[in-house]
């Protein structure tokens, strides 16, 4: 029997790290951390949506929170001089603040860039998401979009699916379209995976994206 496995938590400390990084010994505190992180996340997604962001790190000391924010658009979350960036960290605090954590932590808030979204699987999604939701043909979305990914150097192959009511038809129905090779079961392959919704008058379009951007050796010391 097979089990579809997601592509990430699947390689974690093989090849990839983990996007939480702290450590807590003191179960209710633990508690309070995965909460903490959750509605971070949860707030960030939403607030940030159209910002191109591909994913959203948390890091702990003994004080302090550190959000780190990858992105491919830094420019317009930082905002003249540092203003967004400054609104943001405390927009960040309130919602932090809202829990009623037994110790609120010191909020700092890094802006990174990414420096090619086409290889980036969230950043690419959102792409997709963008063009259905300015109602472009879904099939000429999905070919442009993985002939642009396929074009970047770092990028191996290429998957995308998308399922909901496409075209605005009375049925579901799920279309994928694939280029070069995505070796899902080989551990040392980095594969990119995300998933992102579109929003439409008629309903929720999935989407699906799989990159897979070479494999990853360890370095001969």
């Amino acid at each position: 029997m097979t089990h579809t496995v997601h592509p990430y938590a699947h390689r974690l400390g093989i090849i990839k790290d983990w996007k939480s990084r702290w450590f807590s010994a003191d179960p209710k505190q633990y508690r309070e951390f995965i909460k903490c992180d959750t509605f971070i996340r949860e707030f960030l997604v939403k607030r940030l949506r159209g910002f191109y962001v591909s994913s959203i790190e948390i890091e702990r000391s003994a004080s302090t929170l550190r959000v780190i924010i990858k992105t491919s658009r830094p420019g317009l979350i930082i905002g003249r001089s540092g203003e967004g960036a400054l609104k943001l960290k405390a927009e960040v605090a309130k919602v932090v603040g809202k829990l009623r954590l037994t110790e609120v932590p010191n909020i700092k808030i890094d802006i990174e860039e990414v420096r090619s979204p086409e290889s980036n699987a969230a950043i690419v999604g959102q792409m997709i998401a963008e063009g259905l939701e300015k109602r472009f043909p879904f099939r000429r979305i999905l070919k442009q979009t993985a002939e642009k990914v396929i074009a970047n150097r770092d990028v191996k192959g290429v998957r995308i699916a998308v399922s909901g009511r496409l075209g605005g038809a009375e049925m579901s129905r799920r279309e994928q379209l694939k280029k070069g090779r995505i070796p899902l079961q080989t551990f040392r392959a980095d594969i990119d995976f995300a998933r992102e919704k579109a929003y439409l008058p008629y309903g929720v379009i999935g989407i699906k994206v799989w990159i897979y951007r070479g494999d990853i050796f360890e370095d001969k010391k």
